[in-house]
């Protein structure tokens, strides 16, 4: 299947069957009045079964339950998002296209300078913070993040590290850490997590920095270890495990989940759609199960997920430019 290959999923009342209704380029009082008058489609930039597909279904079903239309999970993986984004950027900004977005599409659309999350769509809610994690082999000697620290410090620019693609979390991750450790290590960039947690299990390389959600298979059998949590303070989706501040002063990392419209969705829509979102996210059973999900509920308004994007934004550009990438000019 290549790129621009997709699959749907519904939640959760019966398949309508037939193409995409033509969506209007602009939302009438009565059209906002009785939002949501057809089904919804909410676009994920990952494939079936990764942690944002999850999460968009969860919440598709519940938002199914309170407005009694279809929700629609459309994945369109590819381009780091940029097939995705580009997708829900050209929508009609009617409220019936949403985009559950990663910090992942954040990043990628800085490197393209193209469908900035924070100004050319438009938030609607934080829906959830992830951690990320460093972690080794089960085999390797390091014990600790002291104990990466210094072990990399010994062989300057030896140790290898993957990623999930240059300039992705993972890779800005190390970077990261790298620069306030004081650490030089090797990047070897992947096309995929599985790929990259073979060559630590099986020796090529020698650490990585993985989301969260996706950890307990190789946790649980022993092959990974897991040396810190990127998250300021503990958390319960990694118990006993300290953060990597804690060693490292100044370091963290936020992998998150928030919901986007076309820019010019109305604001009367984006309230409602927020209300609606807010409410589902709050259940103490989605919040349960976001938490088997990998991740922490929150739930934000859109003006406090504007502030979260506009925050991020900022970061990620000055961490990108230290880190020598040029943007606008990676083409996808």
């Amino acid at each position: 299947m290549n790129a621009v290959a997709r699959t749907t999923g519904i939640f959760p009342l019966p398949l309508l069957c037939g193409a995409w209704f033509a969506l209007s380029p602009t939302a009438s009082p009565a059209q906002t009045q009785n939002y949501p008058s057809r089904p919804v489609r909410m676009i994920v930039a990952n494939g079936p079964g990764s942690a944002p597909d999850v999460i968009a279904r969860l919440l598709g079903a519940k938002l199914a339950e309170s407005w009694g239309q279809n929700i629609i999970v459309d994945n369109r993986p590819g381009a780091t998002g940029l097939i995705a984004v580009e997708l829900l950027a050209k929508s009609a900004p009617d409220g019936h296209t949403m985009f559950l977005s990663t910090m992942t599409q954040l990043i990628a659309m800085l490197m393209y300078q193209k469908y900035l999350l924070h100004s050319e769509l438009a938030p609607v809610t934080l829906v959830g913070t992830t951690p990320f994690a460093i972690v080794v082999a089960g085999t390797s000697p390091i014990k600790s993040i002291a104990d990466w620290v210094a072990y990399a410090k010994a062989r300057p620019g030896q140790l290898l590290y993957g990623s999930g693609g240059t300039w992705g979390s993972s890779h800005l991750c190390i970077e990261s850490l790298s620069a306030l450790s004081g650490v030089k290590m090797t990047h070897v960039p992947y096309a995929n997590t599985a790929s990259a947690f073979n060559d630590i299990i099986g020796g090529n390389i020698h650490t990585y920095c993985p989301a969260v959600p996706g950890l307990a298979p190789y946790t649980q059998s022993g092959r990974i270890r897991v040396l810190g949590v990127t998250y300021r303070t503990p958390t319960k989706l990694l118990p006993g495990v300290a953060p990597v501040g804690d060693t490292v002063p100044g370091f963290e990392l936020y992998g998150w989940y928030g919901m986007n419209v076309p820019l010019k969705t109305p604001p009367e829509i984006i309230n409602k759609i927020n209300r609606e979102l807010v409410k589902a996210i709050k259940d103490p059973q989605l919040t349960e199960r976001m938490l088997v999900a990998g991740a922490e509920a929150v739930g934000s308004t859109p003006a406090e997920f504007t502030s979260f994007l506009n925050k991020n934004t900022e970061h990620w550009t000055k961490v990108l430019k230290e880190s020598g990438a040029k943007l606008g000019q990676i083409k996808p």
